[in-house]
């Protein structure tokens, strides 16, 4: 489990093609700090586990199914990536529930820069759409962020000069593409709504009159 808040960016130092997946490693400072072997730590977004590690870097495996489903392929050697390690249960909430499940990739379209924010618009997955609500969170390569416009096809971020220093995002140009992740909750209500409709709405929620 993560927050989405980004502890810091590393940088690739190297990248394994082994078939159907691939090692990467990592060089960071923030999350070696205390990781061991089999920790969780999410790289642009993707839960990733620690099977080696150094003092100054960290390698994880991405079988296929990661790979397919997020731009993990896609990095190269020197490139940034988001690193956060796995949230501790008396740490504050910073951001939201962040699984580090990505459920697709998405396309930067369009970059507005403004004298105090950056106006981000994405592509938005048809089939992830109804996840997604205005002022609602979404993680974008593994950073909360607030909806700040959305439309049948596109969802726009507002992010301030700390998230553009402290995050890849300030790095982004358009045609580049990024991780989601939409808000777990949005899914387990649909779930549980629709168990409900298929059963012909005979079960009551608890406390309903």
């Amino acid at each position: 489990m993560f927050t989405g808040i980004i502890e810091e960016i590393g940088r690739v130092a190297a990248v394994e093609q082994m078939g159907d997946s691939m090692r990467i490693t990592v060089a960071a400072e923030a999350v070696l700090s205390d990781a061991k072997l089999g920790d969780s730590i999410a790289v642009n977004g993707v839960c990733l586990t620690v099977a080696e590690r150094t003092a100054s870097t960290f390698s994880a495996d991405c079988m296929a199914e990661t790979l397919a489903r997020s731009s993990l392929g896609k990095v190269q050697v020197g490139g940034h990536v988001n690193l956060e390690r796995a949230a501790a249960l008396n740490s504050r909430l910073g951001g939201h529930i962040v699984q580090g499940h990505v459920d697709s990739t998405a396309e930067l379209l369009q970059l507005e820069h403004t004298p105090h924010w950056d106006v981000l618009r994405f592509s938005l997955p048809e089939r992830l759409a109804r996840y997604v609500v205005e002022k609602g969170s979404i993680t974008v390569d593994g950073t909360s962020l607030t909806v700040s416009n959305l439309g049948s096809d596109y969802f726009e971020v507002s992010l301030i000069p700390t998230t553009l220093r402290d995050t890849t995002l300030g790095e982004l140009r358009a045609g580049q593409t990024v991780n989601l992740e939409v808000d777990v909750v949005a899914k387990y209500v649909e779930r549980m709504l629709g168990s409900r409709v298929e059963r012909g709405g005979a079960e009551q929620a608890p406390g309903v009159q």
